[in-house]
């Protein structure tokens, strides 16, 4: 019993994250040259399943869990030293759910996850340019870096099963290079490195300490514009290491992932898109056999935009 509930504690307390909601992916195009003076307001839905443990050594057969996570993000572009730069906020909001089939151990909650907040800076091929000038702007070669975090601002309770906070801060430092190609730049090309740094959770379980080495990541996307103003990619996602330590004591549970997925992503005309994002874990070891789906809707405004 006392392995079951540990299962389900961690592996909840991973699933809050709000990028794995739907298999830990940034989006294709997430690096693309903006408008500066532009502001965005992202209304996210995203639903996930998992029926695996994250920790080898704790795998319980029949466990299910289910989270459905609303999400409002806010960003604002504007010009850094000549560059692009954005910063992003998001808040999430979510029911969670799970059960370990043949047993009593079942659990739900429902309030806010941990809050994000990010910073990006195009350094190559991303010149800050007006709405007015950036009609004229040509995709080419960028290269971007980015460092999000996610600060403890969920519902967490040491003493309780199901928590959507994880009581500790996250650093994801990424660096990423976008390049379009093919007839008419129709293709594109992303690829992101990247890197998951945690600090202590001093109160895990009640009063230990969970301590979690980094998380690196690499992420690759292809992209196909069928028209104008939709595109499609094929996206995927390796993740490696990340073990933890407890009171001290090594869980032997560093993680090996592979996840793909797709996006479609239709902009209705300048200020109005939609995004549909399909993801599976194929490879999870010690990591959770995540399926998921998301879809968002992003209005845009701005002075002098159209």
């Amino acid at each position: 019993m006392g392995k079951r509930l540990r299962f389900v504690c961690f592996a909840l307390a991973i699933l809050r994250f709000p990028d794995q909601a739907y298999g830990q992916f940034a989006e294709a195009h997430n690096y693309d040259n903006g408008p500066v003076g532009v502001n965005q307001v992202e209304l996210a839905y995203a639903y996930a399943h998992s029926n695996s443990s994250i920790d080898t050594s704790l795998i319980v057969a029949g466990a299910k869990f289910n989270l459905n996570q609303g999400t409002i993000t806010y960003t604002r572009y504007f010009g850094l030293v000549r560059r692009t730069a954005w910063v992003e906020a998001s808040v999430p909001l979510a029911d969670l759910s799970g059960f370990i089939s043949g047993t009593n151990i079942r659990g739900s909650i429902t309030g806010s996850g941990d809050s994000s907040y990010a910073l990006t800076v195009l350094l190559k091929g991303g010149p800050a340019l007006s709405p007015e000038r950036f009609a004229d702007y040509k995709p080419t070669t960028t290269v971007g870096m980015s460092l999000t975090v996610s600060a403890p601002t969920g519902q967490y309770n040491q003493n309780r099963l199901l928590n959507l906070g994880s009581d500790r801060w996250s650093f994801k430092p990424e660096i990423a290079l976008s390049q379009p190609f093919g007839r008419e730049q129709k293709w594109q090309c992303d690829l992101y490195a990247h890197a998951y740094f945690f600090t202590d959770n001093t109160s895990y379980r009640g009063r230990e300490i969970l301590r979690q080495e980094a998380l690196p990541g690499l992420e690759g996307h292809v992209s196909y514009f069928f028209v104008h103003n939709a595109w499609a990619s094929l996206d995927t996602l390796y993740s490696f290491r990340g073990a933890t330590v407890v009171n001290g004591v090594p869980q032997n549970d560093a993680q090996r992932n592979f996840t793909l997925g797709s996006e479609v992503n239709v902009s209705l005309n300048s200020r109005n898109t939609v995004v549909f994002q399909f993801a599976k874990a194929l490879v999870h070891q010690s990591g959770p056999a995540v399926i998921g789906l998301a879809v968002k809707y992003t209005y845009t405004w701005g002075k002098g935009y159209r």
